[in-house]
């Protein structure tokens, strides 16, 4: 095995930590990438006066299980920093970060605590932060009506201005904030994540969570991305996803359809039964030398998530190769 395997948690937050890190350690992962809710991992419990005592809690229960953690993962939050808030960001949110759900409120909210997650994950002794940055633009994709002169510009100044002081944070701890390129953020493809990093001034704490299974139904090349962004990748998803070789009845946009419907263009899968070369992947990633964790976001409407947890391990371990520390035919060269 060249690189650790571990899992998501966020889809399993539902379950406590203690029983979802024996269950990991079954399935046979070796460590498990901590979301911010639920009860996984708490920025706020994490920075506060007993901070130390409730990290040492979290690596104790991973330890009994033979675990450990390379990432935290705050998606959820930091998607708030720079959306258009409304009613539906409350289901993501602590009531202590949506408040009374006034957009601007929520927005500041928002940031202050990415600040702050960027201090509990240099507390738990992590240097990656996953998440999402949120976009004030998505809603201007289709540019119908067309878009005015200078909107786009503006969301990246946006960006800019919202997520430089955050960025500043996380180099001050020493810790990397990894955007999950995705639709509905700031960044969805190589040409957008091309624009945030120029947004950014490509700040040194900013990185990308590679994760192909949001590139690849768009028609993203999503090994090119491993290349182009080879400095800036911090860490990895292992994510599967499904789309039709043929014309559906349910788009590419979904069709507002749920997930798991048949007739959808694309659909999330456990990792080997969708459309994502995985093998590309690993062989990109040995070419740019990234030696981090790859880590299983597990979805699949169709399929047992134990079950596909476990398979998914499984595929994994066995994919994962190291490069050649030699030549193929140096051999010949022996006398």
């Amino acid at each position: 095995m060249a690189r650790p395997v571990t899992l998501v948690t966020g889809q399993w937050a539902d379950l406590t930590l203690s029983t979802l890190a024996e269950k990991a350690s079954d399935f046979g992962y070796d460590g498990l990438e901590l979301a911010c809710w639920g009860d996984h991992f708490d920025v706020a419990e994490a920075v506060g006066p007993n901070g130390a005592a409730y990290c040492k809690s979290r690596h104790e229960i991973l330890a009994k299980n033979g675990l450990t953690t390379w990432a935290i993962a705050a998606h959820l939050v930091g998607q708030c920093v720079l959306d258009r808030i409304d009613p539906r960001h409350q289901a993501i949110l602590p009531p202590r970060i949506y408040g009374d759900g006034d957009p601007t409120g929520v927005n500041q909210r928002a940031i202050e605590e990415m600040k702050q997650t960027a201090k509990a994950a240099k507390n738990l002794g992590v240097s990656i932060v996953n998440g999402f940055t949120g976009s004030s633009i998505w809603h201007l994709l289709y540019s119908f009506p067309p878009n005015l002169p200078g909107q786009i510009d503006a969301g990246y100044e946006l960006l800019k201005e919202r997520w430089t002081p955050i960025l500043d944070v996380f180099a001050e701890c020493g810790v990397k904030f990894a955007l999950e390129v995705h639709p509905t953020e700031i960044a969805f493809d190589l040409a957008s994540a091309r624009r945030t990093l120029d947004a950014l001034d490509n700040h040194p704490a900013f990185g990308f969570n590679y994760d192909p299974s949001h590139l690849g139904y768009q028609g993203v090349d999503y090994v090119k991305f491993l290349y182009e962004f080879s400095d800036r990748i911090v860490h990895v998803h292992m994510k599967d996803v499904y789309w039709s070789d043929t014309p559906t009845r349910v788009g590419v946009f979904g069709g507002h359809v749920d997930f798991g419907n048949p007739e959808r263009f694309w659909d999330f899968r456990s990792l080997g039964r969708g459309s994502i070369d995985f093998e590309a992947i690993i062989r990109a990633l040995n070419h740019i030398n990234y030696q981090g964790p790859l880590s299983v976001e597990w979805e699949d409407a169709g399929m047992d998530r134990e079950h596909g947890a476990a398979e998914a391990c499984e595929f994994v371990n066995g994919l994962d190769f190291k490069p050649s520390e030699v030549a193929f035919d140096a051999a010949f060269d022996a006398r």
